[in-house]
């Protein structure tokens, strides 16, 4: 095969036999998971980011289009999660190859509480255990939680209105921990005291808003944080960026609207503000040349579907019904800059 340089893509032949509804690189980018239409999971091994024609793995189990799939982190082993409108989130573990018998994927858990289309899945940091949230068409969120005795617990709750398109943790570093000087009560030789990590993700709904939830120790039980109040259509996604421990936090969202918004929160007790991304403002100097037809300030052309951000958590990727990628960036001024357009 000719070799291609960094910058351009590699298209990749899945043998799906349907639309592919999502895509998935593992913590180490050696393994690629999809999910389609044609009710299957595949995943591949990727060598110098190409797919291994050879090493590829078909699961079966669902009845119906497979709209996500996410990995766990590895130090629970090779575990794949995936969700479809057939109402099922079913986990997935590689086995081991014994012998001379070839290693394959076992389920290890179909959660069946949902009584509609399970349409995300996103695993929680690592740091607070196997814990999966699944966001449902019947309007409801589900948490299940591996537990110290091999078993499975579910927490279902109702969510939004109408349904559930998305959900996003929040990241298990407490904002502004970096900079916060910690109590040096350590005596010499011994571990010291863990960081507090709390349970808390976003979710994005049919009724136009974002809830962010925490989990409750004192009641055993999933409340509501906050309420953002922005998006005049479904909000289609939502993602919680990745922090260091730096006093922001930075929520990025997707609507039917034809909109993005970025939240953020400058302390703990402070508000959540948002701002809006503005195409327009880029289309005039957009990298792929050719006069955009302009849109409306704050709009873009289509309708948005995936937000997603770096692992730094300082560049988004935006991707449009237009077929268009976008990376944004935030300058030193605080304004919302498209570095980078992308065509399919």
């Amino acid at each position: 095969m000719v070799s291609t340089t960094a910058g351009e893509p590699i298209p990749i032949e899945t043998s799906h036999e349907d639309m592919i509804h999502d895509a998935q690189l593992d913590y180490y980018g050696k393994r690629l998971a999809t999910c389609s239409s044609d009710r299957t999971v595949k995943v591949f091994d990727v060598v110098d980011g190409e797919t291994q024609r050879s090493s590829g793995h078909t699961l079966k189990g669902h009845t119906g289009p497979v709209w996500q799939v996410a990995w766990a982190h590895p130090k629970f082993g090779q575990i794949l999660a995936s969700c479809s409108y057939d109402g099922k989130v079913i986990i997935w573990k590689e086995q081991q190859a014994q012998g001379p018998a070839a290693g394959g994927w076992a389920k290890i858990k179909e959660h069946t509480l949902h009584k509609a289309s399970v349409n995300s899945v996103s695993w929680a940091p690592h740091e607070l255990g196997a814990i999966l949230a699944c966001a449902s068409s019947d309007g409801s969120v589900s948490v299940l939680t591996f537990k110290n005795d091999g078993t499975w617990g579910a927490d279902v709750f109702e969510g939004h209105a109408i349904g559930c398109n998305a959900v996003s943790w929040a990241p298990a570093v407490q904002p502004g921990s970096l900079i916060i000087p910690q109590a040096n009560n350590t005596v010499p030789g011994q571990q010291p005291p863990a960081v507090q990590s709390a349970k808390r993700f976003a979710s994005a709904g049919c009724d136009n808003l974002v809830k962010i939830w925490g989990f409750r120790d004192d009641k055993q039980e999933w409340v509501v944080e906050d309420i953002l109040e922005g998006h005049t259509d479904w909000v289609r996604d939502v993602a919680w960026a990745p922090n260091i421990g730096l006093p922001r936090s930075y929520i990025a969202t997707a609507s039917q609207d034809k909109t993005v918004l970025i939240w953020t929160k400058d302390s703990p007790t402070a508000p959540w503000a948002k701002t809006a991304l503005d195409p327009s403002a880029s289309a005039s100097v957009s990298p792929s040349g050719g006069s955009p037809t302009p849109s409306p300030a704050g709009k873009f052309p289509d309708v948005v579907w995936r937000v997603s951000w770096s692992l730094a958590g300082n560049i988004l990727a935006v991707s449009c019904g237009d077929g268009k990628v976008t990376l944004w960036k935030e300058n030193l001024k605080g304004v919302w800059e498209c570095v980078s357009d992308m065509t399919s």
